[in-house]
């Protein structure tokens, strides 16, 4: 126990510095080397920066790809005829269509047939050998609301057209073809003969395959093509609660005598799968992004050893007018915080912009998960905390005497 007299007076003990002077004191540094804060802060910035933006154009990737689906639904099956037990191509039934709109949770059924024979041109002038890779296909007329495909330019085929010369095409067919836009006065050559392109499509995410499609009616192209009737791709729109259920009967519907030789698939399979492989991609980007935190990181711990040895006479001085070896550390440490805040604030906003721009050039909806922000921020402190804490310790190790006699 300490007692209190005239000639022992009590231990004094330091003083601690407030949060408000812990900022000042350990902004001193920055304010007074600001390009060599700036540059530090910016290897920071960028690699907080390449973060947020793998992470927020990858989100905003998924939303868009959500929202795609959600507008077109996810209850969209195909059933397409596989291979045969010796190897050969297997064929559907001209009933599978009709046999496949018996099940009763199926909502909406069509197919496409493939016109093997039947190629189109843009004029009756070009080499029959090219063909620009577009497929004839005649499809039923309730193909565009069940896979949810739109019109771009034109109209889609009706009870009229379908009977009668006349075309749609995909939007890659278009492309191919050099044509913007439909008209009556548009003209193909196609199977021989002109047919009058009364629409054109635009890309159709659950359907591919009509993309490089040129689309006649069923008629038509069993009167003048030779299509031969039988269905390549059939398109099934089933109940949501019922789609797994439909799915497993849909090869015994579509073909009873051969259930073996029908392969059905779900188109947002294929999509969740593409999104599954950017997902891996953005792992890897990421990886690049820490690399470069890291790097960032570095730099810092650079900035502050060398402070550290620029700062000897002021390290020196404070000690001599009584500032503890911890506030000597607190100092450092916060100049370190502060400058690796810096760099982590402006990253995210950078990262931030990129994914806007970057999202609203694809048009799609911009979304930056908040833990993205969040988690950035707090690893460029902890490395700040990390690259500051040698260089904090350093310095309050410094005795007076060997600061002063050092700077002088």
């Amino acid at each position: 126990m300490t007692v209190r007299t005239p000639d022992r007076p009590a231990p004094l003990s330091p003083a601690r510095m407030p949060p408000a002077d812990v900022v000042r004191v350990g902004g001193v540094g920055l304010r007074t080397r600001p390009l060599r804060a700036f540059l530090s802060a910016l290897g920071i910035a960028i690699g907080i920066a390449a973060m947020i933006a793998v992470v927020g154009i990858s989100a905003s990737s998924r939303a868009e790809l959500d929202r795609t689906l959600a507008a077109l639904g996810t209850n969209l099956l195909t059933v397409s005829p596989g291979r045969t037990f010796f190897g050969g191509d297997a064929q559907l039934p001209h009933e599978a269509v009709a046999m496949i709109g018996r099940i009763g949770p199926v909502a909406q059924v069509t197919a496409t047939g493939q016109v093997a024979d039947a190629k189109v041109y843009r004029t009756d002038l070009i080499p029959a050998a090219e063909t620009g890779g577009v497929a004839v296909r005649a499809a039923q007329l309730g193909l565009l609301d069940t896979v949810g495909a739109e019109v771009a330019s034109g109209t889609w085929l009706n009870e009229a057209t379908a009977r009668y010369p006349a075309v749609v095409l995909g939007a890659t067919a278009a492309e191919r073809l050099g044509l913007l836009a439909a008209g009556p006065d548009v003209q193909v050559w196609l199977g021989g003969r002109w047919f009058s392109v009364v629409g054109i499509l635009v890309p159709a995410p659950l359907a591919p395959e009509l993309d490089s499609s040129a689309l006649v009616g069923w008629d038509v192209a069993a009167g003048h093509l030779g299509f031969d009737g039988h269905p390549t791709t059939v398109y099934a729109r089933a109940e949501a609660s019922q789609v797994e259920a439909v799915r497993a009967v849909l090869g015994s519907t579509a073909n009873p005598e051969a259930p073996n030789e029908v392969d059905v698939s779900r188109p947002s399979d294929a999509l969740a799968a593409a999104q599954a492989t950017d997902e891996t991609f953005t792992a890897l980007l990421l990886g690049l992004g820490a690399v470069a935190l890291l790097v960032g990181g570095v730099g810092v711990a650079n900035t502050m050893v060398i402070s550290v040895l620029e700062r000897r006479a002021e390290i020196g001085l404070r000690r001599s007018l009584g500032a503890t070896r911890g506030q000597i550390r607190t100092q450092f440490l916060a100049e370190s915080l502060l400058l690796s805040a810096l760099g982590g604030t402006g990253g995210v906003l950078l990262g931030i912009l990129v994914t806007s721009g970057y999202a609203l050039s694809q048009g799609w909806p911009t979304v930056v998960p908040a833990w993205a922000t969040v988690g950035g921020v707090a690893a460029t402190l902890l490395i700040g905390g990390v690259a500051g804490l040698y260089p904090a310790i350093r310095a309050s190790r410094l005795a007076p005497t060997e600061a002063l006699a050092v700077a002088g």
